[in-house]
């Protein structure tokens, strides 16, 4: 009968984040310096057919940025809900863990070093991701792994990749302004052509994502019974955090460094359809789209006509969250 709930929770949760992602994008659309009501900003997506100035606003300048936070909080979504997977550790998020700052410290010594090479960042990025995860991971583990071990060692691979990214920005102080922005983590002009880049990775991704959910399960069942059952813990272990990186790394190398993503949207989920993987990573990638719409939202109109970058406004409403969850897994 419990799990009858909780399916029934699953099925009524993903339909109602798919509305209110689909409200809040018409919202989000609307809201700025130029009000556009909803009425407008539906008619002008579907028929375009309004006046050439709230069509600019519009199709140009807020729907792509909607757009990309929605693609960004899905992928940091999943992302965060497959780390938690792997390192059966609630607190495991690519921000906090140090697997956002691995893709952007590889992402920056291309960008300073490199210029050339910039088309390449979304490669880089993920092989520094997938090397920050690989080194949490050996770490922490010490007969098994702990979240006290997993925070720590996160916050040790943080502050020697924020130290590489400070020493690389003072000794390259000239080029740096650019990328001190996209270092907090922000949509600030972005367009269609960096929708339209991050599209395929996205899809890629999350795709990937879903063909681990089986995998997640398994692991949650612990590396003995888990064993036992014929399946290769390593192997899926290796597969889920590679997707896991990948998910991070590409949301680092187009908007940089947004935290607290990835620890609070599965959390939320959890709570609500449980932990069965079908269930919690497809509603995971919604909400994550919802939270990051809304943030971004925020971000740029609450202190308007200064504009917040949402990486950090994500700092600020997820750090409580996060010490919260640290000391309830403390006990």
């Amino acid at each position: 009968m419990k799990n009858r709930i909780k399916e029934q929770n699953a099925f009524l949760l993903f339909f109602m984040l798919l509305a209110v992602l689909i409200a809040a994008i018409v919202a989000a659309v609307g809201i700025g310096s130029v009000s556009i009501t909803p009425g407008v900003v539906v008619k002008s997506i579907l028929f375009r057919n309004q006046d050439e100035l709230s069509q600019n606003i519009i199709l140009n300048m807020r729907l792509p940025r909607a757009v990309l936070a929605v693609m960004v909080g899905m992928s940091l979504g999943s992302a965060g809900a497959l780390l938690q997977a792997v390192m059966k550790n609630p607190l495991a998020d690519p921000g906090i863990i140090g697997v956002s700052s691995g893709a952007s410290c590889v992402a920056v010594i291309v960008m300073l070093l490199f210029p050339a090479m910039s088309s390449y960042i979304p490669l880089f990025s993920f092989i520094g991701a997938s090397f920050a995860v690989a080194l949490v991971y050996l770490l922490s583990w010490k007969g098994g792994i702990s979240p006290v071990r997993i925070v720590l060692s996160g916050v040790a691979v943080n502050a020697v990749f924020g130290a590489i990214v400070s020493i690389l920005s003072i000794l390259n102080s000239d080029k740096i302004q650019g990328v001190l922005v996209w270092l907090n983590g922000s949509l600030a002009s972005k367009g269609w052509a960096t929708v339209q880049s991050l599209i395929p990775y996205l899809v890629v991704g999350l795709i990937l994502s879903l063909f681990c959910m089986s995998g997640c399960n398994t692991l949650q069942l612990g590396d003995a019974n888990a064993t036992s059952l014929g399946v290769n813990v390593t192997r899926v272990r290796v597969l889920v955090s590679l997707c896991a990186a990948f998910l991070a790394g590409m949301s680092v190398s187009f908007v940089g460094i947004i935290g607290f993503v990835g620890l609070v949207v599965p959390h939320i989920t959890r709570m609500i359809v449980g932990s069965d993987y079908r269930k919690l990573l497809p509603c995971s990638m919604l909400l994550g789209g919802c939270v990051l719409l809304i943030c971004d939202t925020l971000a740029r109109t609450v202190f308007s006509p200064v504009e917040l970058p949402v990486g950090s406004l994500m700092a600020i409403a997820g750090g409580p969250f996060f010490l919260y969850q640290l000391r309830k897994s403390r006990g």
